[in-house]
């Protein structure tokens, strides 16, 4: 794993002395601090990386890096010229840069890369900065990201790049660093660490994925090892039809959240986790089960929609049947299945909740056990997604009515 700094170059005004202009960035340390022209410098001496990737455009100062912090001498003096007069007329190509690169090595004790980027002025080019950033970073590295200098609209497409490294090249971004050149103050320009944005970015995902799924587990790395365990096992138990463990675990959840009150990025999204996990603030198992059932068929997830349908129908029927309410006693809940098909088989013509019931069971009996479809409406709910989720909504709406709670 290789601690790599990935810094943009732009384009400075030049003062009267034929310099760029300097500021005094400012890490809030109290740390004496130099004026620079370039923040790459200022994060590489604090920073220490193994790797330095400088990034640029045609007309980035590239002449800077050579001439205005570092006393090379007479090294390499001739392609130092000739890079002047490229930056002059913003024409300078990477054949410039790629023979003073060990100049830079040599001096900063690290491996240097110096690339050129495109302007990004439209998808192709934004495409290609992303390109470039993951050319330069291996899998696993560390990596610290400078959006201070280029383009203003660059910030933007680094933030995109750092989600690009997490992604393709399972790289950890430990900083992401911004000078704030318009804050600036007695010579002094306060740099800020912007890579909070990317926990947020992730919260944005896990509620993505969750949507999707209504796996729990996609918050347990945001949430720290404690509470995401406890929903990594509620999440499990929901999968399963276990809904009281899951939900005694949910309480628990919930409880530590309020204890993290302090936590800014987590209060951002409190209220939309809590409204996600809320049901288990109540005891009313069919509803969730209901609830859950309705879920899976929104996200396509039919074979869940049918189990879990089925057993909020079990509930239901013992709900409806008095005395002590226990979802976990699989025999009871087998017995007030018999009773119901008893006493609805004695009935002529058949109810259209037995109807019902009877098509989810045997449909429930095709997917379970994979066995030949019994009955016309089932075979045909078997031929496509749309033919069964228009037959579970039906059955849903005649078996699952919400005023049963």
């Amino acid at each position: 794993m290789t601690h790599t700094l990935i810094t943009f170059l732009g384009r400075t005004p030049k003062e009267a002395g034929g310099g760029y202009r300097t500021t005094c960035y400012d890490f809030g340390d109290g740390g004496d601090c130099e004026p620079l022209a370039f923040f790459g410098w200022a994060l590489q001496r604090r920073l220490r990386p193994e790797r330095l990737v400088i990034l640029g455009t045609a007309g980035s100062m590239w002449d800077h890096l050579f001439e205005g912090d570092f006393d090379l001498g007479d090294t390499a003096l001739e392609e130092r010229d000739a890079l002047i007069d490229k930056v002059r007329e913003q024409e300078v190509a990477e054949t410039d840069l790629k023979p003073l690169e060990p100049l830079l090595a040599e001096q900063l004790g690290c491996e240097v890369r110096l690339r050129l980027i495109p302007y990004c002025r439209d998808e192709i080019e934004q495409v290609e900065l992303l390109r470039l950033l993951a050319d330069n970073v291996a899998s696993g590295d560390r990596v610290a990201l400078d959006v201070t200098h280029g383009f203003r609209h660059l910030p933007m497409l680094a933030l995109l790049s750092a989600l690009h490294l997490q992604k393709v090249r399972g790289a950890t971004i430990s900083h992401i660093y911004y000078g704030a050149l318009d804050r600036s103050r007695d010579g002094r320009t306060p740099v800020y660490e912007l890579a909070g944005l990317l926990d947020i970015a992730d919260w944005l995902e896990a509620l993505s994925v969750y949507g999707r799924t209504g796996d729990y587990g996609v918050f347990d790395r945001l949430l720290g090892e404690e509470i995401g365990g406890l929903l990594r096992q509620a999440a499990f138990f929901e999968t399963v039809n276990r809904i009281g463990q899951a939900r005694s675990l949910l309480r628990q959840v919930i409880k530590r959240l309020e204890e993290r009150s302090g936590d800014p990025v987590l209060a951002l999204f409190h209220d939309e986790l809590e409204r996600r996990i809320s049901w288990a603030r109540q005891d009313n198992y069919y509803l969730r089960q209901r609830q859950l059932a309705r879920e899976y068929l929104e996200r396509g997830r039919y074979l869940e929609a049918i189990l879990t349908g089925w057993e909020a129908f079990t509930t239901l029927l013992q709900r409806e049947s008095g005395g002590k309410l226990d979802p976990d006693n699989m025999a009871h809940r087998e017995e007030v299945r018999q009773r119901f098909e008893e006493q609805q088989r004695a009935i002529s013509p058949r109810t259209e909740r037995f109807r019902a019931y009877d098509s989810l069971r045997r449909l429930r009996n095709a997917v379970a056990h994979g066995s030949q479809p019994k009955g016309e409406e089932v075979q045909r709910a078997l031929s496509s997604p749309e033919a069964m989720r228009d037959f579970l909504t039906d059955l849903f709406g005649r078996l699952l009515p919400e005023e049963a709670a």
